[in-house]
């Protein structure tokens, strides 16, 4: 394996450190897995290995306290209202309205969650992450948190409304614009039923992620040498996988969607927009690995949404 190339490596050159290289086919290659054999690899019966220095390193625990306790933290700062974020008259007091209250404990629990599976369910091919990747993800967790619980917990933010009437919302975008106020006028005839179904959806989609992240931490448990593509099972969750694989970034982006839903609130709809993107993006990688690598690969199968995407 590259594992068994590495030591070999710094075994003969000591300046090698073996968490901070990795090996590639050329040298703007893409870095390939420890846990590859090489007479596997499509380079011929002779090839030249680069090895690449990646820069400074974190290990895992590190990154994800880093990523993912930021959001926590950053939302229940908004969620007290810590003095200096509003008006001073606002300091330290609470939301009259209940959503505001559900939306802070479904972010919590999600992030929550995250960290959980990230320590006990999660398993990585890579012990280490560049450090100048871990700064690009703190910067999009920890910044889009910050935005999105400035609106929710904002003195003026007005839920979803409970009959049909039109309700106004007034906007201060005081992170832009010091003196422009938007309202934004809108008629609904869900309130609190609207709420109450995103609720729903994010708690199913949450049970949904994490059980499509146990049947997946259980598949790797045969090593490399077992690798095999998922398939569903008892647990009705995992049923998602006759039509999608990636039925994780499914239900990721069907919890955004009901937070969405729950605190009809534009930064979050442009948040769970950009999560979508991104997920599709991986998604669609995953997919046609998964399609390279196993003849026998379901063709009902799609990346994402089922039967669409």
């Amino acid at each position: 394996s590259l594992l068994d190339s590495k030591n070999v490596c710094w075994y003969f050159s000591r300046w090698i450190c073996l968490p901070k290289g990795c090996f590639c086919s050329y040298t703007e290659g893409k870095s390939l897995r420890d846990d590859e054999i090489l007479q596997n690899l499509p380079v011929g019966t002779t090839a030249t290995m680069y090895f690449k220095d990646l820069g400074p390193q974190l290990g895992w625990t590190m990154v994800f306290l880093a990523e993912y306790i930021g959001p926590l933290l950053s939302y229940l700062l908004f969620y007290f209202r810590i003095p200096y974020f509003y008006s001073n008259r606002y300091a330290l007091s609470s939301s009259p309205h209940p959503v505001v209250t559900l939306a802070c404990v479904c972010h919590t629990f999600h992030y929550t969650k995250r960290l959980i599976e990230t320590i006990f369910v999660h398993r990585f091919s890579h012990g280490t992450m560049p450090l100048r990747t871990i700064v690009k993800n703190c910067a999009y967790y920890w910044g889009f948190s910050a935005w999105l619980a400035y609106y929710i917990n904002h003195p003026l933010y007005t839920p979803p409304c409970k009959s049909v009437r039109v309700c106004h919302i007034q906007h201060v975008f005081l992170l832009y614009f010091h003196h422009i106020k938007a309202k934004l006028s809108f008629s609904t005839a869900y309130g609190e039923l609207q709420v109450n179904y995103a609720l729903i959806l994010f708690v199913m989609c949450e049970m949904g992620n994490f059980s499509i992240h146990l049947t997946l931490n259980k598949l790797r448990g045969d090593g490399p040498k077992g690798r095999r593509f998922p398939m569903p099972n008892k647990n009705p969750f995992t049923w998602l996988f006759f039509f999608v694989s990636c039925p994780n970034y499914t239900y990721e982006v069907g919890a955004w969607v009901s937070f969405s839903i729950m605190t009809q609130c534009l930064p979050v709809a442009f948040y769970t927009l950009l999560g979508f993107i991104q997920m599709t993006i991986w998604a669609k990688g995953k997919h046609r690995a998964y399609i390279r690598e196993f003849k026998d690969y379901p063709s009902l199968r799609v990346a994402i949404i089922p039967l669409i995407l």
